[in-house]
């Protein structure tokens, strides 16, 4: 096969996956890896789950794509499910295709809702790519000439309050974004004091708070959505990596204070026939196999195991959304469980970080020899 014909922007390890069970990845060798990654947290019910492929297939059967020109009842039983199970029943959805398109229709709609343009971010947060998703994105080095002239940006530290009062007091703060848990931040987690705070000083200057659950979404956490632990509501919820399990998905909860008028947003792909079937499968799968209980309990256990290892200069995040720092960086480390134990992981922009983001469905005894690698790799170190 001819090479290079596709746009080289992206680190691949030299492995090719053909297929994938539960939470092994099988490569063109037949060789099996054991998947602690999960293609950056999108793989939450686990590989090739029978009622997500069942469900898929019945509606491929049925209809696969028609645009939101018709009615899409599927769209509502998805929305009814998932405020449900996730306990914000008055909430309304919007679908889209992915989790910058996601953070783009929040910001757009905060903007909307209170009229100003200027939104606070924090020192390391990543929300997408795109435009205006980027604009709010801790990362330089991915702007383009086009992107160094974004919208009013306040960038603030993760858990300091001082600075968060003194921006808002301005009066002129359309939202406030943050994630649950730091993804490529490198899982630094805010505060439940902090959060309360943010919540509490949002509503007192009318300016919309977005928590970005894109990846700590969807039980990765244990809760539903990681905030959830603080006991605070914000304006709107961004959503998507676990939501589809593989399949392109992104959404939008709104409080129902937030109005929508009729061309105020739109997308051709999102909520699509067979989106919205593979995100019903997703919730029916976490609901039936009690999967929010599972990832506190097995989170539990793993945390108890890595303790005992030493090397381990930290552990962040939570759930099943867990970083491992070390006193060095881990390029070396992942490349070594990778090819001589054919374990997955992930990095982050810290370099010192080891990121965790398996199967929700993952068993103790399937993520033992990630913890027997650790402990001979870090031995020799």
């Amino acid at each position: 096969m001819e090479k290079n014909k596709t746009l080289e922007v992206y680190s691949r390890f030299e492995i090719c996956p053909t297929r994938a069970k539960g939470v092994y990845l099988y490569d063109d060798h037949h060789i099996k890896y054991l998947d602690l990654y999960g293609g950056h947290g999108v793989i939450s019910i686990g590989h090739g789950h029978p009622h997500y492929i069942h469900t898929i297939k019945t509606q491929l059967q049925k209809i696969s794509y028609y645009s939101n020109s018709v009615q899409m009842p599927l769209q509502e039983l998805l929305a009814q499910k998932l405020t449900k199970l996730s306990g914000y029943d008055d909430y309304r959805l919007f679908l889209v295709n992915s989790g910058a398109e996601a953070n783009e229709n929040a910001l757009k709609l905060a903007s909307f809702h209170t009229g100003r343009t200027k939104v606070i971010s924090f020192t390391r947060g990543f929300h997408g790519r795109t435009a205006g998703a980027l604009s709010v994105t801790d990362s330089p080095s991915i702007f383009a000439p086009i992107n160094q002239h974004h919208f009013p940006v306040i960038r603030l530290p993760l858990n300091q309050p001082a600075p968060l009062i003194a921006a808002l007091k301005q009066g002129d703060i359309a939202a406030v974004i943050i994630e649950g848990i730091q993804g490529i931040g490198g899982l630094d987690v805010p505060s439940d004091s902090f959060l309360k705070l943010l919540s509490k000083e949002t509503k007192a200057h009318g300016t919309l708070l977005i928590i970005d659950e894109i990846q700590s979404g969807y039980g990765r956490s244990g809760h539903f959505f990681a905030h959830q632990k603080s006991g605070i509501q914000p304006d709107i919820i961004s959503i998507a990596k676990g939501m589809g399990n593989g399949f392109p998905i992104g959404g939008i909860l709104t409080h129902p204070s937030i109005k929508s008028h009729l061309g105020m947003l739109g997308t051709t792909f999102g909520g699509n026939h067979l989106a919205c079937a593979a995100a019903i499968s997703v919730l029916e799968v976490i609901e039936t196999e009690d999967l929010l209980a599972r990832v506190y309990s097995i989170s539990q256990k793993i945390k108890f195991a890595l303790s005992s290892i030493k090397g381990i200069k930290k552990m962040k995040g939570d759930g099943l959304m867990l970083g491992l720092e070390f006193d060095f960086p881990i390029k070396d480390l992942r490349r070594q469980l990778i090819h001589s134990h054919q374990i997955i992981t992930g990095a982050s922009s810290n370099p010192n970080l080891l990121r965790i983001l398996p199967p929700l469905t993952i068993k103790l005894e399937e993520i033992q020899p990630f913890f027997k690698a650790l402990e001979e790799i870090l031995s020799h170190h």
